[in-house]
């Protein structure tokens, strides 16, 4: 059996930047700055800067970053807000836990987004039944590819909705050079230690051009907090980023541009190689995606094989994701779209992910692309 190769690759960044982690480490122990010290408002900074909006709010988890709108919004019980099936579970979660209602929408089978046609329809539906008031839409940047936010702004914008971006995946994504904070009311992210742009432990942001909005934000993340500190305004969460994580953030921030180009090359590389025995996820040519995964569709039930293979050949192998939010047994009594989605259904069984990071070189990825070639061929 051949040397297993790593489905992703921390090591390597972490020994770029580790003495400059271990010394703002070392100087936030000093300081005894453990929360909200002045890493976290740097790294603030430094994000709204990146991002391009003018607010950011970080926060412990991605989750909490999708939640934390719904809150301030006061969206429960009766709204419906619009999600894909096709993701992970946070996504429609958050929804459930205000007390409203996700309602599942298909994706595209070429870019394996929201496809805003299809999103349209099922808003016409929900407000034709008139059972559930829609309130917002939470799209999803699909392992790291921005979503069709002009397309789904447009159905926002013509029923009264308001748009998150859930970009936990594709943070720094961008369509004709824009980011999705061009189009979405809020964008949320998540810094899982996996995401392109992670920490070493759970942290997440939001970012939004409405200062009202990021006012409520500030104070739910820390118990809805008004200018009394025994005087709770509104019902919050223990939503903070410790300083620790924003330090390690800091200095990835400062590699990030340079990782995202990386990842462009190995993507490209792969889609050259595979596109004419596999599909790949399709990427337009206005588009540059972060890469969180590598995905391909290996069809007419040959992926468990195919696995196997590139196991055998030290090769890993993942699957996002193999059953869809609206067949898991928390989420399956919660409406679906149209007549089902069936791009969703299809999808859950034929996807696959290689290995994908900024630091995958040739030869290594060479060894991954010949096996794949031999079990698709």
């Amino acid at each position: 059996m051949s040397q297993t190769i790593a489905f992703i690759d921390l090591a390597t960044q972490r020994d770029r930047i580790r003495d400059r982690v271990e010394a703002r480490f070392s100087r936030i122990m000093d300081q005894g700055s453990f929360i909200m010290g002045p890493d976290v408002a740097e790294l603030e900074t430094k994000l709204s800067n990146f991002g391009g909006m003018a607010h950011t709010i970080s926060c412990a988890s991605g989750t909490d970053a999708l939640l934390m709108p719904l809150m301030a919004w006061g969206i429960g019980p009766g709204d419906a807000v619009f999600v894909p099936s096709f993701t992970f579970a946070a996504t429609a979660e958050v929804v459930g836990l205000v007390g409203a209602s996700p309602v599942f929408v298909d994706v595209l089978p070429d870019t394996f987004n929201m496809d805003p046609a299809h999103l349209r329809r099922t808003v016409e539906e929900v407000v034709a039944k008139g059972q559930l008031k829609p309130r917002a839409i939470i799209a999803v940047d699909l392992f790291g590819q921005i979503a069709d936010y002009p397309a789904i702004r447009a159905v926002a914008d013509d029923h009264g909705l308001r748009l998150i971006s859930d970009a936990a995946q594709g943070f720094g994504s961008t369509l004709d050079g824009r980011m999705a904070g061009a189009w979405a009311d809020v964008v949320a992210t998540s810094f899982y230690p996996a995401k392109p742009l992670g920490c070493y432990g759970d942290g997440g942001a939001i970012q939004t051009d409405d200062a009202a909005l990021a006012d409520v934000l500030r104070s739910i993340r820390v118990h809805g907090g008004g200018s009394d500190k025994y005087d709770n305004v509104r019902l919050g969460l223990t939503g903070r980023l410790d300083t620790f994580q924003a330090a390690v953030l800091i200095e990835k921030l400062t590699l990030f541009s340079e990782e995202i180009e990386a990842r462009m090359r190995v993507a490209a590389r792969y889609t050259a190689a595979l596109s004419g025995i596999a599909a790949p996820q399709a990427i337009a040519d206005d588009i540059v995606s972060t890469w969180a995964q590598y995905t391909i569709r290996v069809p007419d039930g040959r992926r468990d094989a195919f696995m196997s293979s590139l196991k055998e050949a030290g090769v890993p192998t993942v699957i996002y994701y193999g059953k869809p939010l609206h067949r898991q047994t928390a989420y399956r009594h919660w409406p679906v779209g149209g007549n089902g989605l069936p791009v969703t259904d299809r999808l859950c069984d034929e996807v696959v992910s290689l290995p994908m990071h900024a630091y995958l070189d040739e030869t290594t990825q060479d060894r991954i692309v010949a096996a794949a070639q031999a079990a698709l061929g």
